[in-house]
């Protein structure tokens, strides 16, 4: 490797006094917007140069580039939704940068493509985004995602004739798009437009939901619901299956705690009425049949039940119990035709059942294996519903199912270029600091767990906001897994793998909990020979990246490389731009003396240990990413090039016009990870070598 020097980063003489501590903060100046500030501006093409002229010298990154190429050639399918005799779903062909949307007249009708969005723009970074189908199929309501970010603009389209129609509605964000009975407009969310500039950085307050009557201007639209008084809270709006009520959900921060607000549609006045009172438990609209309404909700149960309520009661009304909670969390449910399908996880896998709609057992749901199962979508009356199917070997299926006759049949299974014999899939519990018992999934060649040959292992991790990390296919992994390398996939405390308490374990005061487990992990697995010292590196995203800076910080002599990616990694200002302010659900208030001395004691920004030898560390952020604004990884960055920490590269790779994650087009896909992946193989000791010939999935 040749040398190479750091760009030269102002350091800004900020000091502040909070709460009798004296906290530094010399690269505030990055916070700005790269796309307003010059400075921000040529600082980020400095590092990028620098990183790349890095990146240009590693041994086997364009194998993996090309192998990934490869492998992500394969057709994706989306789940199909249903509207009248119409069925919409995206069809990839395999490389293209954006899935295009497409139609079926009838389950024996042809394909037709109804937008393909790879013309949106030059780049492939303008997305299509949500979209809905009105209840017959004749209109389509489709958002616009722009270089990342999570505004959208929501167009119609006339099915029938493929022509988009003139509505524009536009500053949408975190929103459902739901149809009225008769098909001539629908509800959406939306917050009011920031201030010229302030579009990426700005707090998202004052939600509000309108309705929008087709053929008209925005300026037009009615609006539904708001609440000025409370501007924090964000509100959401499903209609119900018949079409009779709408419900309103509130939330105020990531905790799954709503208050319900539901409105007669048939009543012109269309005036909102609380039928639950308080932001103090999850409810999940399953459901409904005129005026009973179902719903999954941990109201009485930390792993959730399903209860019914009636719209036309008064709030906070005893809910009907329909299935007691259970030992395994009760992930979601939905009403598909005369039955209800439960959608259950156990140690961190899917399991399925149906119920009528009195809770009485009917079986199981066939699944094809061990996996992760999702869809699942309907509505009453009618028992055709769809679910996607998939496992760490095992690229995603879609799967057409009928409720009454309990008969599942494949609609689209992809053909890989791999052979998915030749790994082995395993789970086990390690012991973390405090003796809780944490799931881990590893994925390895065959070879490598008969031999038992420690191998560089790349470990990933999130622990947080009640996610759960299940079995899932990715080409990029494969890509690890096929030179060689052990993929380990740790379902840390913070997440939802085991209901609420599971999740409150790994947040607020118990957030070292998270960090103690993902380090139990990568000991566990030096430990027990699935990999040697100096072979262990590591990977988390968002919430993960925060994880992934908080463990070097603590633990810099156990990993050999790191990833943080898209990562919060200032707690003491996350909560002042964008979405931020509804994370402190799950970190806490940084104005509160309590949560900030927590908050203080962790936060990657502020614990970087000079005088300690690091891993090699490479920061992945993107220009328009406004989930968790890129001012985090710089600021981040900066501080680990100007600490004493070492000699191993500690760089930052900034993608532009690609934002938090979602809406990224193929071929950014591919550059990121092979950027990624071959600085981890290099660091961590995995050879990159061409892989002979091409072994088809049959």
């Amino acid at each position: 490797m040749k040398p190479f020097t750091y760009p030269a980063t102002r350091a800004l003489d900020l000091v502040e006094e909070k709460f009798g501590e004296t906290v530094a903060d010399p690269y505030r100046w990055l916070e700005n917007d790269v796309r307003s500030d010059a400075q921000v501006e040529n600082w980020v093409e400095a590092q990028n140069k620098v990183t790349d002229a890095y990146l240009d010298q590693l041994a086997g990154r364009d194998i993996l580039q090309e192998r990934m190429r490869t492998l992500m050639d394969y057709e994706r399918y989306s789940i199909p939704r249903k509207a009248g005799q119409h069925y919409f779903f995206s069809h990839n062909s395999g490389l293209q940068n954006q899935s295009p949307l497409f139609v079926r007249e009838g389950w024996d009708g042809k394909d037709r493509m109804l937008i393909d969005p790879n013309g949106f723009s030059k780049d492939g970074a303008t997305a299509l985004a949500e979209w809905m189908p009105s209840p017959d199929g004749s209109y389509l309501v489709y958002g616009v995602q722009d270089g990342g970010s999570d505004w959208r603009t929501l167009h119609v389209l006339d099915v029938g004739s493929g022509e988009t129609l003139p509505d524009r509605v536009e500053w949408v964000k975190f929103s459902r798009i739901e149809w009225d009975s008769e098909g001539k407009g629908f509800f959406y969310s939306r917050f009011p437009a920031p201030e010229e500039g302030q579009e990426y950085q700005s707090t998202d307050h004052n939600s509000q939901v309108y309705y929008h009557r087709i053929g008209t201007p925005q300026t037009q639209d009615r609006l539904v619901y708001e609440t000025p008084k409370r501007p924090e809270w964000r509100h959401t709006a499903q209609v119900t299956d018949d079409g009779a009520w709408l419900v309103i959900t509130t939330s105020q921060g990531t905790d799954p705690r709503y208050e319900l607000v539901v409105v007669d549609l048939a009543d012109p006045q269309w005036k909102p009425r609380r039928m639950v009172r308080g932001l103090d438990n999850d409810w999940q609209l399953v459901g409904s049949i005129s005026n009973q309404l179902w719903f999954v909700t941990d109201q009485g149960a930390a792993r959730s039940r399903l209860v019914r309520l009636d719209a036309r009661k008064r709030s906070n009304q005893k809910p009907v119990e329909i299935v007691a909670e259970r030992a395994d969390p009760l992930a979601g449910a939905s009403m598909v035709g005369s039955r209800i399908i439960l959608a259950y996880m156990s140690n961190a896998q899917s399991v399925a059942e149906l119920v009528d709609l009195e809770g009485t057992p009917l079986g199981d749901v066939p699944l094809p294996g061990i996996g992760t199962a999702a869809g699942f979508g309907g509505k009453a009356g009618d028992p055709e519903t769809f679910f996607h199917f998939s496992g760490f070997t095992t690229p995603g299926t879609i799967y057409r199912f009928n409720t009454d006759t309990r008969v599942a049949e494949e609609f689209a299974r992809p053909q890989m270029a791999f052979d998915p014999d030749v790994y082995e899939e395993e789970q086990l519990f390690y012991a973390s600091k405090d003796g809780t018992k944490v799931p881990m999934f590893i994925v390895r060649k065959k070879e490598l767990a008969r031999t038992r040959t420690p191998a560089p292992t790349l470990l990933y991790g999130y622990g947080g906001f009640n996610i759960s990390l299940l079995p899932g296919f990715s080409a990029t992994r494969l890509a690890w897994l096929e030179q060689g390398g052990v993929i380990a996939i740790a379902n840390l405390r913070g997440g939802g793998e085991f209901g609420k308490e599971w999740h409150d374990a790994g947040r607020r005061a118990n957030k070292q909990n998270v960090f103690d487990d993902f380090i139990a992990a990568g000991e566990y697995l030096i430990d027990n020979g699935y990999t040697g010292k100096g072979q262990l590196a590591i990977e988390g995203r968002s919430n993960g990246g925060l994880l992934v800076g908080a463990v070097v910080n603590q633990r810099p002599d156990l990993f050999a490389a790191a990833l943080p990616s898209v990562g919060v990694m200032d707690m003491l200002r996350f909560d002042q731009f964008t979405a931020g302010r509804y994370w402190v659900d799950d970190y806490g208030y940084p104005d509160r003396e309590a949560d900030f001395k927590i908050l203080r004691s962790y936060s990657p920004y502020h614990n970087i240990r000079s005088g300690e030898d690091y891993p090699a560390i490479m920061v992945t952020t993107a220009d328009t990413d406004d989930r968790v604004v890129p001012g985090h990884s710089f600021k981040y960055a900066a501080a680990l090039q100007a600490a004493r920490i070492g000699n191993k590269p500690h760089l930052i790779r900034i993608e532009t016009r690609a934002g938090h994650g979602s809406g990224k087009p193929t071929d950014k896909v591919i550059e990121e990870y092979s950027d990624a992946y071959a600085f981890l193989a290099y660091w961590a000791g995995l050879a990159i070598k061409p892989i002979e010939g091409e072994l088809s999935q049959k």
